[in-house]
């Protein structure tokens, strides 16, 4: 049995006339872009997030970006955020002239490890990124206290976390501001690009607004240089169909991350990965720790499981940021995790029969005994 780390089709199958009733709505209407279908998934996006605003944009690299522009950071100042991410949390940053800074992060929970943050902190310092990596959240008390001691803003980088939730708050909704990513492989995907910004703050909110289409307060007025940063109506309609299921569908991925806990449990020195007391992880991405990771990431290909990595180079270490001066050993656990990375096939639709392949295999790459594989055959 071949298992794709990723199955799109499976996903959208089951949605595909209630997709194609409100595109034919959006063709129909003409609102191709920003519009009626994009405020309406606004508002049930902030509802969902437990906030009081949503800003849609085009993609989540908008929504980081636009959030520090719309807070006034720029040259000069510094933000704080994780090596081990995306590199779009590092270029958001860069784009408006400020100066990425990492912390390292956490060994048990990949996110950015508040006890390690305020050596960090300088008098350039104006916010903080932490990351909601793989779909759990950062420890945030700790960050959002250190933050009100320097009046830095906390804005959650929730790409990975639609849905997750810290302390029974949903992601996004606990900083000035959250950013998510609707790429379509994340737990909420669009038919292409776009992201939001969810916020309690109105001020913010109407700045977002006006940086998402060129600055405008209205049309042809333009009381600031912005950006076209406007969500597509076809997106909004079809991300507000999604959103209706989002929920079953984060609860498959936990009962599939179950699954994988049940069976690889005990296996070798794999690493397996851990639900915070905190937290609430929806699994966007289910990662293991392994050593020999690329030769088992190429073994497992061989024998038609697909696997991945996230991420292989952590951004300090990347060649685009070799101006920072940083090195290897700069910031261990990150490099240490990115050399041990394996990422796992985890979608919703993922079946018990496929995840009993993937145990198998895996078991098989890593020389673990075969009697241990009775439960999974």
């Amino acid at each position: 049995m071949q298992v794709p780390f990723l199955d799109l089709k499976a996903h959208h199958n089951p949605l595909k006339e209630e997709l194609m009733v409100v595109i034919r709505e959006v063709i129909d209407s003409t609102a191709f872009a920003g519009g009626p279908y994009v405020a309406a998934f606004e508002k049930d996006f902030a509802k969902f997030c437990g906030s009081s605003y949503a800003v849609g944009v085009g993609n989540g690299t908008d929504a980081l970006w636009l959030t520090l522009l719309a807070l006034g950071i720029g040259a000069g100042d510094e933000v704080i955020t994780a090596p081990m991410t995306f590199m779009a949390t590092a270029e958001a940053i860069s784009y408006c002239g400020a100066k990425p800074v990492f912390v390292d992060i956490d060994e048990r929970t990949y996110t950015l490890d508040p006890t390690l943050l305020e050596r960090a902190i300088s008098p350039r310092t104006k916010a903080i990124i932490p990351v909601h990596l793989f779909g759990q959240t950062a420890n945030l008390d700790p960050i959002l206290e250190i933050a009100r001691r320097h009046k830095l803003h906390v804005i959650e980088d929730a790409c990975q976390a639609h849905g997750a939730e810290y302390n029974r708050r949903k992601a996004g909704s606990i900083g000035i501001a959250g950013c998510f990513s609707f790429y379509p492989g994340k737990n909420l995907g669009a038919l292409g690009e776009a992201g939001a910004v969810v916020t309690d703050n109105e001020e913010l909110r109407n700045t977002l607004q006006t940086l998402r289409d060129h600055g405008q307060a209205r049309k042809y007025h333009h009381t600031m240089v912005g950006w076209n940063a406007r969500m597509d109506g076809i997106q909004g309609a079809a991300l507000r169909v999604k959103l209706r299921h989002l929920d079953r569908a984060n609860e498959a991925r936990r009962a599939n991350a179950t699954l994988y806990n049940e069976q690889l449990a005990g296996v070798g020195e794999l690493i397996l990965p851990e639900e915070a007391v905190h937290s609430r992880h929806v699994y966007h991405l289910y990662v293991v720790r392994t050593r020999n990771r690329d030769k088992v990431l190429q073994t497992m290909a061989e024998r038609g499981v697909s696997c991945g990595i996230h991420y292989p180079i952590p951004v300090h270490l990347q060649e685009a940021y070799r101006f920072l001066g940083c090195h290897k050993g700069s910031f261990p656990v990150a490099e240490r995790c990115a050399d041990e990375f394996l990422s796992l096939p985890m979608y919703p639709e993922l079946t018990a029969e496929q995840i009993g392949v993937v145990v198998r295999e895996l078991k098989d790459v890593l020389c673990v005994p075969r009697r241990s594989h009775a439960h999974v055959a």
